[in-house]
């Protein structure tokens, strides 16, 4: 089984987590102690201390500008006074410390059928040696890539470690990726080795391999092997394959990493072709730098909260450098576990060797980490009149997050009668915090989370950025803001408007080194300072909160020269016509605003697309209009007037809201079905694609303005 951001989770995958795990006391004083002194002696036969090593690589990094294009490129790395107490280091020397300081820690977990296989930090570190060796003799060349093609496993975090430090770059493919995907990804990072997951990827790369002239070896990490051939090796066989290169040979490839060079390269994907049988392919490849410092650390929670993740490495927001971030936390890193599982992590401290869940904090990640595993499919949201009380005291609760009072008992009456009960209903009773990435949430869905109690920290962040910029968290909360910049970062907005909006750039070690191959835009993405051109737009507050509104692809350029932003109209026409789930402005180079509406209509659950019936929170709005609509075609195709109505008032009501007369939206029309991904209008991450949906109802776009010349 596959998945791909934006679908549904695995049900047989596992899960990735950051989680705080005792140490062992089964293992012997005197195993523990051998383990740490090897640890230590493998650090000290570096020849040059950490420091001395950091200052040498320093030098060597002066003189390149902040972006590289090249895989071989160096950059100049942030050493500003934020950062003049945190040389930075290569991915290798921040898990062999991590595995010196917590040697007997649990640092990886993963659940299979027969129970649970868990890796202490020493372990982990020594199988990614392992792999790293097992990578050489394979024939890895240094700034070439491995590609890793699965689901969440030990073995994939394990394969994306060992390819780094044998030299070369970790390359996260979607295991939804067409074996022409595969190909052009293969081709443009120089791939020398395969890591695929089961036999249906080991399909796509056995109809592409005579192509790809770098392919030498593909490891198949699950699954027994049903096709034979020269070049293909099982787990265990691809690292017994180790015992061929030495330690030193290793150590000879890891000393000559250097921060401010490439780790790993991260493909986004786009789609082209027709709706129906569309192809992904790679649009953008980057390259992403070693140079890890504390200021990358997340602010993860005291007591052990965990990050869960049902989508596969590959299709985290930077790849693996999220994974590093883990093993830099202190004591947190990787847990893997079944999707379907809802125990902890087996308790090594029980009596007698018995295996005792420990309980574990999930946390509720938007585009991170899908969807938790006993969500509803789809569920209608509860109205707001059947629980004024949840809605009162769960808002004043948490719109001052940072207030520490005591409970009113109000409030832990609503908490005991509402909002555990809603929790419940959601699938989301284990979750402790909720966070979304990606997608901006309406104003009318962050207060209903927030009026059961469950308020959702928005993150904001692009591949660019490996993974999150900004970050809202219990301490720094406001509605529909962003959070703020993480330690050691920074944001600005330049070319501000009349309304203070401007473009959102963003500057830290966190951002990546240029895209592949690719100088022209690279130079466009990062200026001469280091700072990273989003491309998004958004403002920030006298507190230093990011507002994100816009991005400045979607600005709309009227005929008379007039910049229109549509999100902020967009979110206006929504709030003000609930039935509405869609809002797309149209009017490149044209005198005025129409709008494309779609209605809230229930999805296939097998096929995800739209179906004609209108969703039952959609129905219960047209019975307030004392409409009795129930399908999209009666108000489409029927015209029902107290619908068509309502909408048009709607629309005036927005109007009446804009700050000019080119704002406006002048003439509207519903479409005969609501947006999916399967439609073509919907990326895998559920957002809005513009231009496809300009390709796609240019007929009906172009209706709307021949109307209006027949008028005229």
């Amino acid at each position: 089984m596959d998945t791909e951001a934006g679908h549904s989770p695995p049900s047989t995958g596992l899960q990735l987590c950051f989680c705080e795990r005792p140490r062992r006391p089964d293992a012997p004083q005197t195993v523990r102690r051998e383990a740490e002194d090897t640890l230590h002696t493998m650090s000290s036969l570096k020849t040059l201390s950490l420091t001395e090593r950091d200052h040498q690589r320093e030098i060597k990094a002066k003189g390149h500008p902040y972006w590289t294009s090249k895989r071989d490129g160096e950059v100049h790395l942030r050493q500003e006074d934020a950062f003049t107490s945190q040389a930075p280091i290569t991915v290798h020397d921040m898990v062999m410390n991590t595995a010196i300081k917590y040697a007997n820690y649990i640092a990886l977990g993963s659940k299979h059928r027969n129970g649970w296989h868990l890796l202490t930090y020493i372990e982990y570190y020594e199988e990614c040696r392992r792999a790293a060796k097992a990578f050489l003799k394979l024939g890895l060349e240094r700034f070439h890539s491995v590609g890793i093609m699965g689901l969440n496993s030990e073995e994939w975090a394990i394969a994306s470690i060992g390819a780094i430090m044998a030299g070369g770059f970790s390359v996260g493919i979607l295991s939804t990726s067409s074996p022409k995907a595969c190909q052009v990804i293969a081709e443009s990072s120089e791939m020398d080795i395969f890591v695929v997951d089961n036999d249906r990827q080991l399909q796509k790369i056995i109809q592409i391999q005579g192509s790809l002239k770098h392919l030498k070896a593909i490891v198949q990490y699950k699954e027994e092997i049903r096709t034979w051939l020269q070049n293909l090796y099982s787990w265990r066989g691809f690292l017994d394959l180790a015992d061929g290169i030495s330690e030193n040979t290793l150590d000879q490839v890891i000393d000559s990493q250097k921060p401010n060079q490439c780790c790993a390269l991260v493909y986004s994907l786009s789609v082209t072709g027709p709706p129906e049988g569309h192809d992904a392919q790679p649009r953008q490849h980057h390259l992403d730098h070693g140079g890890h410092g504390p200021e990358a650390v997340l602010q993860v929670p005291p007591g052990g909260a965990g990050d869960p993740s049902e989508l596969p490495p590959s299709q985290l927001h930077g790849g693996p450098a999220l994974r590093h971030v883990g093993l830099h936390l202190c004591r947190r890193s990787p847990l893997l576990r079944p999707a379907g599982c809802s125990e902890g992590l087996p308790d090594r401290h029980a009596a007698g060797g018995e295996a005792h869940p420990v309980p574990r904090r999930p946390v509720g990640l938007g585009q991170i980490a899908g969807q938790p595993e006993d969500r509803p499919a789809l569920v209608d949201p509860v109205p707001e009149e059947d629980g004024p009380v949840g809605h009162v005291a769960g808002t004043q609760d948490k719109q001052e997050a940072d207030v520490q009072t005591h409970s009113p008992l109000c409030f832990s009456l609503a908490k005991r009668l509402t909002f555990n009960r809603a929790r419940r209903f959601l699938g989301l009773h284990h979750c402790r915090q909720y966070f979304n990435l990606g997608l901006g949430l309406s104003r009318a869905t962050l207060d209903y989370f927030l009026s059961l109690n469950m308020p959702i920290f928005e993150l904001y962040g692009l591949s660019e950025s490996t993974g999150i910029h900004t970050l809202s968290r219990q301490q720094d909360f406001r509605l529909l803001s962003c959070g703020k910049s993480l330690p050691n970062t920074h944001t600005k907005t330049q070319k501000h408007n009349e309304e203070g909006i401007g473009d959102i750039y963003i500057w830290g070690r966190n951002i990546f080194m240029g895209y592949l191959n690719d100088e022209e835009n690279t130079q466009e993405k990062i200026d001469a300072h280091g700072w990273l051109h989003t491309g998004d737009l958004g403002f920030l507050d006298t507190d230093e909160f990011l507002y994100v509104v816009g991005n400045a692809r979607d600005i709309i350029t009227l005929s008379s020269g007039e910049r229109i932003n549509p999100n902020p109209i967009e979110e206006r026409v929504k709030r003000y016509i609930p039935i509405v789930r869609y809002v797309v402005l149209v009017g490149q180079d044209a005198p005025y605003l129409c709008a494309l509406l779609t209605l809230k209509c229930q999805v296939n659950t097998d096929t995800g697309e739209p179906r004609n019936a209108l969703t039952s929170e959609a129905v219960a709005f047209c019975r307030q209009l004392r409409s009795q609509s129930t399908r999209l075609s009666d108000i489409v195709y029927d015209g029902d007037p107290v619908v068509l109505e309502f909408i048009s008032q709607g629309i005036d009501a927005a109007n009446a809201e804009v700050p000019s007369d080119s704002a406006k939206i002048i003439k509207w029309t519903i479409l005969r079905t609501d947006f999916s991904m399967v439609g073509g209008e919907l990326g895998a991450t559920t957002k809005l694609k513009r231009a496809m949906v300009a390709r796609m109802y240019q007929a009906e776009i172009e209706r709307l303005y021949e109307e209006a010349d027949d008028e005229d």
